[in-house]
Parts: structure tokens; sequence; C-alpha cells
């Protein structure tokens, strides 16, 4: 069956504006994915007919802010194929990756061991710098082979009794290369470490059977999957948020609150203190609701076609580099390039001014970078509604800079 993209891009209003005299050509998906009528209208309906407060109100606006928060939690369930009492709304990836780093890391003695890979995103690194800085955990890092991909043949003799967590992204946020997890899952058994996953730049791309993975952990952001801002999902087995401590203190997460002693509610409230991003909240449970009705197979295909159109245009193009794989095998719709002799701020910036958004720097994937000596790169994120127009606008607008800035 074809993909329908015209009708998935009517759904997305930004995608219809012209901003000095140029249609919009949104290849930034992998920063932040643009949001359909679906997500924005059950925003507003909770902003305008049930904002209020949740969990502790009586009255009835309280009680439908409940209910709309509460079917959110389920409806990323169902995304995720989990139960609803295992999901955690959090501020953001970031965030949720924080939680666990906090919470489960408390659990974790001086000595214990993490595993990262070199081309992590700083929100998959830095915390759990912190957590060695505050426990004295060590850091083993996984490093990266030639086409961008995290060398699982260099994982086993990184294993030790000490490994307690292997956290990888479940796809490059710079080379699009997609984490196998059985491989990961089954060596991580031996040792019996946990295992999470950075599902950032894969939750955009369709539902996942997360029980069927066989890991412990996953976040991802809304902003990057069709939903609002200020919102994020940490999924974690319901023994190990039993097991876990809260992060944050205050309302809404306790049992009882005494001088003496604070005893805490079960999860996910445990980890959800004060007032949770209710409207966000509902905006994600829309965004994951508006995923199930696409038929992801025809839309991957549909994407994939859209990287390959993009890889040859690029390699005809005198000067142009990609940077990872070369093939679509194993991957998402993440390219990265260079222009031999440009910035990859010069080549973004030209770009705009074909009406063309893309990611141009590190990459807040910092080590990476010098893992290839680089100081950045162009970077090309694709959403099902994007279409052939894009890609041929992203080209020409090389095509210039390569002509005009070397």
């Amino acid at each position: 069956m074809s993909f329908d993209v015209a009708a998935v891009r009517r759904q997305f209003p930004i995608l219809s504006q012209i901003i000095d005299g140029q249609p919009v050509h949104y290849l930034d998906n992998g920063a932040s994915a643009q949001t359909p009528d679906a997500v924005l209208d059950a925003v507003r309906t909770y902003e305008t007919t049930g904002r209020a407060n949740v969990l502790r109100g009586v009255h009835r606006l309280a009680e439908r802010a409940t209910e709309a928060y509460e079917n959110a939690r389920i409806e990323v369930a169902d995304f995720l194929s989990v139960a609803p009492m295992e999901i955690v709304f959090t501020g953001g990836c970031t965030a949720a990756i924080n939680l666990v780093a906090y919470s489960y890391g408390s659990l974790l003695k001086p000595g214990d061991r993490i595993i990262v890979s070199e081309l992590e995103h700083h929100s998959n690194i830095v915390p759990w710098q912190l957590l060695r800085q505050r426990s004295g955990i060590e850091l083993d890092v996984v490093p990266v082979t030639v086409n961008g991909r995290i060398d699982l043949n260099a994982l086993p003799r990184l294993l030790t009794p000490r490994t307690k967590l292997i956290s990888l992204a479940h796809v490059s946020n710079v080379t699009g290369t997609l984490l196998d997890v059985h491989a990961v899952v089954t060596l991580a058994k031996t040792v019996g470490a946990k295992v999470m996953l950075d599902g950032a730049q894969r939750a955009p791309h369709g539902p996942l059977d997360l029980a069927a993975m066989g890991i412990d952990f996953y976040a991802f952001a809304g902003h990057k999957a069709y939903g609002p801002n200020g919102i994020g999902v940490l999924w974690a087995k319901s023994e190990l948020l039993e097991a876990m401590p809260p992060f944050l203190g205050g309302g809404s997460m306790i049992g009882r609150v005494t001088f003496a002693e604070t005893t805490w509610a079960p999860p996910p409230r445990r980890f959800e203190a004060g007032t949770p991003p209710i409207g966000p909240a509902i905006g994600l449970g829309a965004a994951c609701k508006w995923m199930r009705t696409l038929d992801w197979n025809s839309a991957h295909a549909h994407e994939m076609g859209l990287v390959e159109r993009l890889m040859d245009g690029l390699q005809k193009i005198d000067g142009a580099t990609l940077f990872g794989p070369a093939s679509t095998q194993n991957r998402y719709p993440v390219v990265s390039f260079l222009l031999d002799g440009v910035h990859p701020h010069d080549v973004a910036q030209t770009l705009d001014s074909f009406g063309v958004a893309v990611r141009a720097g590190h990459h807040c994937c910092q080590p990476l970078m010098d893992r290839f000596d680089l100081d950045g790169t162009t970077r090309v994120s694709i959403a099902p509604y994007n279409d052939n127009t894009d890609i041929d606008a992203l080209l020409t607008g090389v095509q210039h800079a390569a002509r005009t800035l070397r």
C-alpha cells in the first residue's frame, strides 16, 4: 500500500506556511517534530473545557482534568505495549534519564559500573558522570565503528559482575543507526546488568513493544514525537519502580507526611512530585494515539525512500560527504553530512535561505565528534510528513552552498 504523504501533511498546519515567500521544508525533526491537529485539539480542549489541577480536587473540572491526564497515561502505555502504572511522566527525555541516574543510581555502590557508548547524546552521559561524582560508580565506554555504529563486538570485554546498567541510544541522533537491542540484552543477562534505552530518536517512528524487547528502562521526549514541549516519559519495569526512591519531593508523591517520617506513594505517583505538566501530558497522549493510526510499514518505507533520495543526491554534489552508514540498512531517517571547506553552520544558514530547516553543530554529541575529529555536521532528520519537495529543496541548497561558499 502506498503512503499518502499529502493526507498526513494536511494534518500539520505549520507545514502550509509561507515564510518570506518560501514554503516550509522542515527537516529538523530530530530536534523537535511538528504537531498535528489531533494534538493541538487535545491540548486546546483541556485548556478551554477542563483546565484544573489533577488528583486532589473533588470538583467537576478537577475530575475532568484527572480523567484526561490518566487517559493520556493509558495512551502512552498502549503505544509502548506496557502497563499504565509503569509510565512516569517527566519534563522530557533528559529528565527521565536523570530520574534513573538519581533514583536507581542511589541503589548502586562505589565500584559498580555503568556502560554507555561514544555516540551518546550528552543527556545519556552527563547524568552518569554526576552519579559518579556523588557515589563513586565507574563508567565504561563502548567504542564506535568507522561507520558510526556502536561496536557491540567490544561490549563483552567491558562486562564484569560489577556492571549494573547498560544505557545506550536506541537510535543515534547523529548517524541514525539502529541498536541491536537483542544482542545487548543477551550480553547484559550474562552478568545480570539492567538495560536502558534512550528512545528519543526511535519513538517518533511508530509503536514499540518494550516488554518483548527484554529491556528494563526506556525514555523518550514528547516534543520529538509530535507532542508538546515540556513532557517526557520514563518507562521502567514495575519491580524496579517499586524499589527506587523518589527523585523529587513535594505534593502528590507522598503517602503520609509527618516531621518524624514521610512515606511514599506507589509508582508512578512517587516520581511525579508537585503539579505535573497536565496539558503537555494530554497532548502527548493524543500524539501517541495519532501515531497508532498510521500504517508504519508504509510510513517507514516512505521515510527511508526519502533517505535514499537524499543520500543519492548528496553523493553527486562535489565535496559533500556522508557521515555514518552509507546504506539504509538497520537505520532510521537521520542523515548527517559534511561539505568540504564549509562549516556546518554556514551550510545550515544557506539552506534556511531556501526555506529548508536543518540542524548543524555537534548535536550534543561532542565525544562522538572528538572520535572523528570533527567540529560538527549538518543533520537532516525526516518525519512521515516530509516529501520529495523537501529533499529536492535541500539538495538545491547544498549545491548552491558548494558553489558559493568554498
